[in-house]
């Protein structure tokens, strides 16, 4: 087989895991050598099946942006993937376990562009200017990949391990704040479990913007105003179970939360 057609059926077992919440093998415990390249070719492949059952890419989500998760998969860059328009919850939302295979969840700060930004060549205070919004967010992060045996091509491939978000209310980016210092409690039912700092996600969340930006632009595509930008987590994932309320209290942000349903199962 060609590596393009190689490309679609990979993307076609994604799919099809993602539907009927069933897990897959890793792509490379068959092919050990996949690399970044490839595991971004499978992602697009997979993004046109999604977009044609009508979904909608509103944005993008970074991942491995702290250095205990690169080290974790050992690399040394961050990765992405798009953000569906069908993931997205408002504060408060009440989450079915059933529409997931391995669910965690991860508190962030998500940006909305402002501008547009193309790279290469972005920096940081180019991508603080194109700011528009500030928003507290929580990332379910899951893994079509069997019990998270994930090396950097399978989670890329798998549109960066996606799952859902939930958006408090924005507030308006100002271009003097400095989101480096901006911290966070999190926890589960009640109970403090995490606490973090802007500063985890590649040492300021609007670096993360530019380098967002200018990988981006390597490829000739353009972060467009009124995108959102999710910046990576703050702390380690956490399981979710049923019954389980997740809050994250972020300073100056507000308050984000997400109860967590027993879920019917796989269809």
């Amino acid at each position: 087989m060609t590596a393009e057609t190689v490309a679609r059926t990979r993307a076609k077992a994604l799919y099809t895991a993602r539907a009927t919440r069933t897990a897959i093998a890793p792509f490379t415990d068959e092919d050990p050598e996949l690399g970044l390249r490839e595991g971004y070719e499978i992602q697009q492949e997979l993004l046109t099946l999604l977009l044609a059952d009508g979904d909608r890419a509103v944005g993008y989500k970074a991942g491995l942006t702290s250095k205990p998760m690169q080290a974790v998969l050992g690399v040394g860059t961050p990765d992405y993937g798009p953000v569906l328009a069908s993931t997205i919850h408002p504060d408060g939302a009440r989450v079915d376990l059933g529409e997931f295979i391995a669910p965690r969840v991860e508190a962030e700060i998500v940006f909305r562009l402002a501008a547009p930004l193309r790279g290469p060549g972005v920096t940081a205070e180019q991508a603080r200017a194109a700011l528009g919004e500030v928003i507290a967010g929580l990332e379910i992060v899951d893994s079509r990949i069997a019990d998270w045996r994930i090396r950097l091509a399978d989670t890329v491939a798998d549109l960066a391990s996606n799952g859902a978000v939930v958006l408090a209310d924005p507030v308006p980016a100002g271009p003097g704040d400095d989101y480096r210092l901006l911290g966070m409690a999190f926890s589960r039912n009640g109970e403090l479990v995490a606490t973090g700092a802007g500063a985890a996600a590649l040492g300021d969340p609007v670096a993360v913007v530019a380098w967002l930006a200018n990988t981006l632009g390597e490829h000739g595509v353009t972060l467009d105003a009124g995108q959102l930008v999710m910046t990576g987590a703050l702390h380690a994932a956490v399981p979710l179970a049923p019954g389980d309320r997740f809050v994250a209290e972020f300073d100056r942000l507000g308050t984000v939360r997400l109860d967590v349903a027993a879920g019917a199962g796989k269809p």
